[in-house]
């Protein structure tokens, strides 16, 4: 109980809200963490936590605080990545909040190449949609984040932006495979499958069908983008992704995919971003260049 930092009982908590289930998960008793909350509330002298009846939420005074311990946090990192470098030793730890089209290849791809150069470095990736990716950001819970459409905070600093264009995927022997690029009016003519309201690809969808007053047939409704580009190789479906989630391979796994034309839905836009105004640990600020290269690259010859 000793070795536990401030940082580290009171974000636990913040979190769990609860101090019965920030226990559980510290492997401590609830009342030894409860008398350290005491205590520390007692040194302040304002309370950190507002009590309610069914656990606890951080008062203004402990979202102050628990800003300020997240913040420290941050610039430690830093700090022991700047003195690794220095060494001559790549260490450090970065996080990223992405999108679900990075996950399948983009971003295992990505890992991989910079721990063969970097095997000290450690890695944290977690699957955020667009707001929650951008809230990861400010309360520093990732130091980088890669978002599809569309920024909305002040608060975040764009590093690069690449075009997506929206494709349809479907079976290799669909009606429309032979196409180099379809119509939404023609991917009306079939059941379609759509991510659901949150993500940036429905979102372009959306617009597009109000704009031409198309109308599709939405037989299924998925928040996993991994399940909505394999299901077409069930039945004459339609779903739709962007290039930075497909395979490199066309045809894997019985599906293939066409670009819907720019005149229907336009491009979207991949964002690689951090917080504005902080000092990226020399891992992250690292991993970003790669990425920012990689994208640049490939979706902006």
């Amino acid at each position: 109980m000793r070795a536990l930092s401030p940082h580290q009982f009171i974000d636990v908590i913040a979190r769990a809200g609860s101090i019965r289930k920030a226990a559980e998960a510290l492997a401590i008793t609830s009342t030894a963490l409860n008398r350290r909350v005491l205590a520390l509330e007692e040194e302040l002298g304002v309370p950190i936590f507002e009590r309610l009846p069914r656990g606890v939420r951080l008062s203004t005074a402990g979202e102050l605080l628990v800003t300020h311990l997240r913040h420290q946090a941050s610039d430690f990192e830093r700090l022991r990545s700047q003195l690794a470098d220095l060494a001559g030793a790549r260490r450090g730890h970065v996080s990223i909040a992405c999108s679900q089209a990075l996950l399948p290849f983009f971003m295992p791809e990505q890992i991989g190449r910079y721990r063969r150069d970097h095997p000290g470095v450690t890695f944290a990736v977690h699957l955020r949609d667009r707001a929650a990716a951008e809230a990861a950001l400010v309360e520093h819970d990732a130091d980088l984040a890669l978002i599809f459409e569309p920024i909305r905070l002040s608060e975040v600093q764009i590093l690069a932006s690449v075009r997506q264009q929206i494709h349809a995927v479907m079976a290799t022997d669909h009606p429309l495979a032979a196409r180099e690029t379809v119509r939404l009016r023609d991917c009306a003519a079939y059941p379609v499958g759509l991510p659901t309201a949150q993500y940036g690809v429905r979102a372009l969808i959306d617009l597009a069908l109000v704009r031409f007053s198309i109308r599709l047939r939405s037989v299924l409704e998925s928040d996993n983008f991994d399940f909505l580009r394999r299901y077409p190789a069930q039945e004459p479906l339609i779903t739709f992704q962007i290039p930075i989630g497909l395979p490199a391979d066309p045809g894997t796994e019985g599906v293939i995919s066409r670009p819907v034309d720019t005149r229907d839905i336009p491009e979207g836009r991949l964002y690689l971003c951090q917080l504005k105004g902080r000092t990226l640990p020399v891992a992250a600020a690292k991993f970003a260049a790669q990425v920012e290269g990689t994208l640049q690259q490939r979706y902006e010859p």
